[in-house]
């Protein structure tokens, strides 16, 4: 079965989309597959499915952010990728710390990446295929752009955390959660270290 969500013609604007929940880790490790290709292609299905329907609401746009962070944290796994945007400091964190960084930086990705799903109306991204890769499964897909050659998606999904969730996405080659480490170390940077004034920052950023 092939997906068909329709979106507008911007490469950053679907670098943006795709980023919305993306990085470059590795899952822990070893163990069976609890899902299998159909649960992990049908997982971005959804997804996607949802964010086309928030993009064509009509919505003041303070209530599409909250609600592209919801999907976020609905389809995404956000510890991961929050503790993998932060990188070394994540082992250093109290629990307490860690929790309410992972918090502002969800909020942070639904209102950065939320901004440009608006200019995404009437272009599409079909999902083509899935396929097991080291301990979790690779979703491929395609994204159609208006006027532009189609660009190559792949979502990383797995469930050890529990839940099936994306964690990891590949756009031709670019990782975005490494963007995303980036740009939190540079922040974590100004900030000499101190997580709590990054979990600040991230607080009003995006």
């Amino acid at each position: 079965m092939t997906s068909s969500t329709p979106m507008r013609p911007d490469r950053r604007g679907v670098l943006a989309l795709m980023g919305a929940g993306t990085a470059a880790v590795l899952m822990p490790g070893g163990g069976a597959w609890a899902l299998d290709a159909n649960q992990a292609r049908a997982l971005i299905d959804r997804a996607l499915g949802e964010v086309y329907r928030v993009i064509n609401a009509g919505q003041p746009p303070a209530q599409m952010y909250r609600e592209f962070e919801t999907i976020f944290a609905r389809y995404a796994d956000v510890d991961v990728i929050a503790r993998s945007a932060l990188g070394p400091a994540a082992r250093q964190a109290g629990p307490a710390a860690l929790a309410a960084y992972t918090q502002a930086f969800q909020g942070y990705i639904g209102r950065k990446y939320g901004k440009r799903f608006r200019e995404f109306i009437g272009s599409r991204i079909e999902v083509t295929g899935a396929r097991p890769l080291k301990s979790f499964f690779a979703v491929t897909s395609v994204a159609y752009l208006n006027g532009r050659a189609p660009m190559e998606v792949e979502w990383h999904v797995s469930n050890k955390s529990g839940r099936d969730r994306f964690f990891n996405i590949i756009i031709e080659g670019v990782n975005m959660l490494a963007s995303e480490r980036a740009e939190i170390s540079a922040m974590l940077t100004a900030r000499r270290g101190d997580l709590a004034g990054l979990t600040a920052d991230l607080q009003r950023a995006g």
